[in-house]
């Protein structure tokens, strides 16, 4: 099993609806694709790197699912929305968890 875990950063323009829309739209994807095992997305609470304001995790069951995801024509678009209302940096990770 494979953990990504991104990091979200946006402008001060970002509005809170916006990062909740990202939020909705990011869960959605586990009724969208395939290997995806676990899902989680919310605001960070954190006081340390408090900058970054969405944290993302997904668990995949096998490298092909994270391929998969990744190219998917679904996640593209919210990756393009999270762009579109202001992305100005991310960090993002992957483990194997097994």
């Amino acid at each position: 099993m494979i953990q990504r875990t991104v990091l979200l950063k946006f402008s001060e323009s970002t509005t809170a609806e916006q990062l909740q829309e990202v939020i909705t739209r990011f869960t959605a994807l586990k009724d969208q694709l395939s290997g995806i095992i676990e899902i989680h997305a919310g605001l960070n609470k954190a006081e340390k790197s408090k900058e970054y304001q969405v944290i993302l995790m997904v668990r995949f069951a096998d490298q092909a699912a994270l391929d998969a995801y990744t190219t998917n024509e679904d996640h593209q678009a919210v990756a393009a929305f999270i762009r579109e209302v202001g992305r100005v940096d991310s960090i993002g990770v992957d483990i194997d968890l097994d």
